[in-house]
């Protein structure tokens, strides 16, 4: 019986549509990611005076603001993944569902 709801979801062009679009999609994502996060890493290997300028007469330097700037991406990037696999990707996969007869 399982053999044949595998054959079925597999079977369906929805499926594939969802596993391509998925894939795309977090790669694109983790593309991006990786370019704000190694960027960032680069900047402190490469650029020390840049990240250790003052901001102000205080004690905060550039550096503070753009770690936390990388966090609050991260943090950003989740949400806007999740938005999306909660909404498009979900009900695909309730199609997919329907369709198979489960």
């Amino acid at each position: 019986m399982e053999d044949d709801l595998v054959k079925k979801i597999t079977a369906n062009p929805k499926y594939h549509k969802l596993v391509g679009t998925r894939t795309s999609y977090g790669w694109m994502l983790t593309l991006i990611m990786l370019i704000v996060y190694y960027g960032y890493i680069a900047l402190i290997a490469f650029d020390k005076e840049f990240l250790s300028a003052r901001l102000g007469a205080g004690v905060m330097t550039v550096g503070i603001p753009v770690g936390l700037g990388v966090i609050f991406f991260t943090i950003i990037i989740t949400g806007i993944y999740v938005r999306r696999a909660n909404s498009e990707f979900d009900a695909l996969t309730q199609e997919i569902v329907k369709e198979s007869g489960k």
